[in-house]
C-alpha cells in the first residue's frame, strides 16, 4: 500500500512539476504584462462584449503570449544557458527539451489563435498572429542576433496587444489603441536598454548585439534619454486626443517628468558602479511607469 502511495505521489509531483515548467516556458511576467494592456484596451473601447466572450478572448491573447514565449525559448535556449538572466529557464537547465517547447509553442499558437477567432473576430484573431509571428520570426529569429536595434523593431510585438483587446470589442482598429500602441512601442527601447546597461556583461558572452555592447555607455544612455523624451507627448496624448480626462492628465504628467528626469540622471552620471544602479532603477521604475499609465487610463474611464 505505501509502495503504491509512494509511486502514486511521485507521479503527482513529477507531473506538476513539469507543468511548472511548461508555465515557466510561456515568460509568465511577459504574459501577465500582455494580458493587462489588452484588458486596458478592450475596456476602454466603446462596445461592451459579454463577458464569457471577453474571458474566453483574453484567455486566448494570454496562450497566445506564452506561446510566442515559448517558441523565443526554444530558439534562444542556447544563448539562455549562457546568460544570468536566462539560465534557469526550464531547456538550460533540462526540465524541457528543445523539441517539447517547439511542439508547446506551434500548437498553443494555433490553439490561442483559432479560440480568438471562434469567440471573438477575424481582426482580433488576424492581429494575435501578427503579434506571434512578429515576435518570433521578426524579433527573435531576424533581428536579435543581427542588429542593436533588435528591440526599437521587435518591440512592436509587445506593443499589440491593446489594440487587440480594443478589437475584440470592436472589430476594428481605431486612433485609441494605436495611441496605447505608440507608448509602449516608445516605452521599449528605454526599458529593455536600461536592462542591458547592468547585464552588459551577459550580453557581450552571449555575443547579441545589444546597444551598449555595439555601440557603448555613453551612446546607450543618450538614446535611453531620447527615448524617454520622444516618450512623454504621447504619453499625454490620451488627454489632448480626449479619451482620457484631467485625473490622467494630473498623475501621467509627473509620472512621466520623472521617467526623463531618471533618465538624465543616468546620461549625466560618469561613474560605472553608479551608472548601473541608476540603470536598475529605470529598469524597475519603467515596468511601474507603464502599468501606472494603464491604470490612469482605466481610472479616468470609469471614474
Amino acid at each position: 500500500m505505501s509502495n503504491t502511495y509512494s509511486k502514486t505521489r511521485g507521479i503527482k509531483i513529477e507531473n506538476f512539476q513539469y507543468l511548472k515548467a511548461l508555465y515557466e516556458l510561456m515568460k509568465p511576467r511577459v504574459m501577465s504584462l500582455s494580458i493587462f494592456t489588452c484588458v486596458a484596451g478592450l475596456l476602454i473601447a466603446p462596445i461592451q462584449t459579454d463577458h464569457l466572450s471577453a474571458i474566453i478572448s483574453i484567455l486566448a491573447v494570454a496562450l497566445g503570449s506564452g506561446a510566442a514565449g515559448a517558441l523565443n525559448c526554444w530558439y534562444e535556449s542556447d544563448v539562455d544557458s549562457l546568460m544570468s538572466r536566462t539560465c534557469l529557464r526550464p531547456i538550460p537547465t533540462g526540465r524541457l527539451t528543445r523539441r517539447e517547447a517547439l511542439i508547446f509553442g506551434t500548437i498553443s499558437s494555433f490553439i490561442s489563435i483559432g479560440v480568438l477567432y471562434f469567440f471573438s473576430n477575424i481582426v482580433a484573431a488576424s492581429l494575435l498572429a501578427l503579434t506571434i509571428s512578429f515576435y518570433v520570426f521578426v524579433y527573435t529569429i531576424w533581428l536579435k542576433r543581427k542588429t542593436p536595434q533588435n528591440i526599437v523593431i521587435g518591440g512592436a510585438a509587445g506593443a499589440l496587444p491593446p489594440v487587440i483587446g480594443w478589437s475584440i470589442a470592436t472589430g476594428s482598429i481605431s486612433i485609441e489603441p494605436i495611441i496605447l500602441f505608440l507608448i509602449i512601442f516608445i516605452w521599449t527601447p528605454s526599458h529593455f536598454w536600461a536592462l542591458s546597461l547592468f547585464k552588459s556583461d551577459d550580453y557581450k558572452k552571449a555575443k547579441i548585439p545589444m546597444l551598449p555592447v555595439t555601440s557603448g555607455i555613453p551612446t546607450t544612455k543618450k538614446n535611453i534619454l531620447l527615448y524617454s523624451i520622444l516618450l512623454f507627448p504621447f504619453a499625454l496624448a490620451p488627454f489632448y486626443l480626449g479619451f482620457s480626462g484631467l485625473i490622467y492628465l494630473f498623475f501621467s504628467f509627473p509620472l512621466s517628468a520623472y521617467y526623463i528626469f531618471i533618465c538624465f540622471k543616468l546620461y549625466k552620471e560618469k561613474n560605472n558602479k553608479l551608472e548601473k544602479v541608476i540603470a536598475k532603477q529605470i529598469f524597475a521604475f519603467s515596468i511601474l511607469y507603464l502599468f501606472a499609465i494603464f491604470i490612469l487610463i482605466l481610472v479616468d474611464k470609469f471614474a
